[in-house]
């Protein structure tokens, strides 16, 4: 009886220790598995993070593009604003030094019409007439004038009267781009882009050639015509790439898309 008890104890035994075994295994498996979930939980915050970080330096790029792509078209914008200003100065000094030359004329014409009327005297007093490059200097600067204070009505008027009595004079092609934008600002559309297609006619090399297709554009959007004005903008883009009207164009087409 002894002897049996003995061999079911140590049966028992062998059998808690297996069972033991097994138990031992199964959490060995467990833990194993939450590890390798852990991993893969792991993997993919890693592969979630590295996207998102490509995605950040991708947009980092582009915005240094857009902003390369900016400074460019201030520098081009400064540029073309440097020009107009040499441009305008030059043409202010070369306007004043023709105004004071003919007033010099003018008075030089007064004091010998005086000494003629002193030394023989006439019956009928004639007017003096002014010479013709004293006319012309001080026609431009009258209609000028009310094109700066903004009468475009008047201005227009005087730069036509201009044109008619001054047709070979050097200021021919400034006073047409000036009747042009003194029209436009009329809204007398069709006649601004007739004066300055005129201009462009005539006087092809004239330095404001960008500045009068950025107008001929304008009047073409106002008078709806989209095709001819994207034409015309693209063909301003390409031969005048540095002006600034070139950047006003660009900008213009965008707006269009």
């Amino acid at each position: 009886m002894l002897k049996q008890r003995a061999l079911l104890l140590l049966s028992l035994c062998a059998s808690l220790s297996a069972q033991a075994g097994l138990l031992e295994d199964d959490d060995a498996r467990e833990q194993i598995k939450q590890l390798e979930t852990r991993v893969v939980k792991l993997e993919d915050a890693a592969k979630q993070q590295t996207k998102a970080m490509l995605d950040m330096q991708g947009q980092i790029e582009a915005l240094n593009t857009e902003i390369r792509k900016l400074r460019g078209q201030n520098e081009e914008i400064a540029h073309g604003l440097q020009d107009a200003e040499k441009r305008q100065k030059d043409f202010y000094v070369d306007l004043d030094t023709r105004v004071r030359h003919f007033e010099s004329t003018e008075e030089a014409s007064k004091e010998a019409a005086a000494a003629v009327a002193v030394a023989k005297p006439v019956a009928t007093p004639a007017a003096v007439e002014l010479p013709a490059p004293v006319s012309e200097a001080r026609a431009l600067e009258s209609a000028y004038d009310l094109y700066k204070i903004g009468n475009q009505a008047e201005a227009v008027k005087a730069f036509q009267e201009f044109l008619k009595k001054y047709p070979d004079s050097v200021h021919v092609p400034n006073v047409n781009y000036w009747l042009g934008n003194a029209q436009y600002a009329q809204k007398d559309y069709p006649g601004a882009l007739d004066s300055y297609l005129g201009l462009l006619k005539d006087y092809p090399d004239t330095p404001k050639t960008p500045d009068v297709l950025l107008a001929i554009a304008e009047c073409q959007q106002k008078l709806k015509r989209p095709i001819p004005a994207h034409k015309t903008l693209s063909q301003l883009i390409a031969k005048y790439p540095a002006s600034a009207a070139a950047a006003q164009a660009r900008k213009l087409l965008a707006d269009t898309k």
